[in-house]
């Protein structure tokens, strides 16, 4: 099948939704579970060379974190390669996923119990849930809304934005203005988003403590709620 197709809600207000979603579970897991991103996946890489440089312990969840990473990617589209051939719609099936992860990880640390410690068995499975849930994310805006911006990480998207505002602002060519204007359009939500999913994480981490790992879980609904705005097209070439 081809990539879904946006009828009204489309294009903006889902990638907004994910973004909120990836930028809450970063914040809350960064400040909860022992500093692991399970958005940027590459901030673990940094975070294990630093404790690499100074002779520290590296925690196991950033050393886990890019091997569960890179696995969920190929699993994900190996589950989407057979909805494929059985002619479903990637989005709505990829979009329950992740939100039964991130499910998953809010239950880990509900029943964890007095057991807080990020290095605990129960947290890091309950971490590696949430980078799960994130390679999901990732996958599904490649291959179900593709011409969608990437929805948990944001340089590439913030300097995609500022370079066609400059486009906008300074070229002449009308198609390239054009080109660029629409880009900016489908990329600032993401921005505003992610912003917004870290603030808002930050502030409910800070009031209920991994409780709050129930907004990403609620934002993960209300995609896979968005996910029947989408409509797919006909079988791909």
């Amino acid at each position: 099948m081809t990539p879904s197709v946006d009828t009204s809600l489309g294009m903006t207000l889902l990638p907004f939704v994910l973004s909120v979603t990836a930028g809450s579970v970063d914040v809350i897991t960064f400040l909860r579970l022992g500093r692991l991103f399970t958005a940027h996946i590459t901030g673990n890489m940094v975070i294990l060379a630093a404790h690499l440089v100074d002779g520290g312990t590296a925690p196991m969840a950033p050393i886990l974190s890019v091997p569960v990473f890179i696995a969920v990617l190929g699993l994900t589209r190996l589950l989407a390669a057979g909805l494929e051939i059985m002619q479903t719609d990637s989005l709505r099936p990829l979009l329950a996923l992740q939100a039964v992860l991130l499910s998953g990880m809010l239950l880990l640390c509900v029943t964890a119990g007095a057991e807080r410690d990020p290095n605990a068995r129960i947290m890091i499975t309950a971490g590696m849930l949430g980078v799960a849930a994130m390679a999901v994310q990732n996958a599904l805006v490649q291959i179900s809304l593709r011409g969608a911006a990437p929805t948990a990480v944001m340089t590439s998207n913030i300097t995609r934005f500022a370079m066609d505002i400059g486009t906008v602002v300074f070229r002449r060519d009308p198609r390239d203005v054009a080109a660029a204007r629409n880009r900016a359009l489908h990329t600032w939500p993401t921005i505003l988003g992610f912003a917004v999913g870290c603030g808002v994480g930050a502030a409910c981490e800070a009031a209920v403590g991994l409780l709050s790992l129930a907004l990403p879980a609620s934002t993960a609904l209300i995609a896979f709620a968005l996910g029947f705005s989408f409509q797919h097209g006909g079988s791909a070439g």
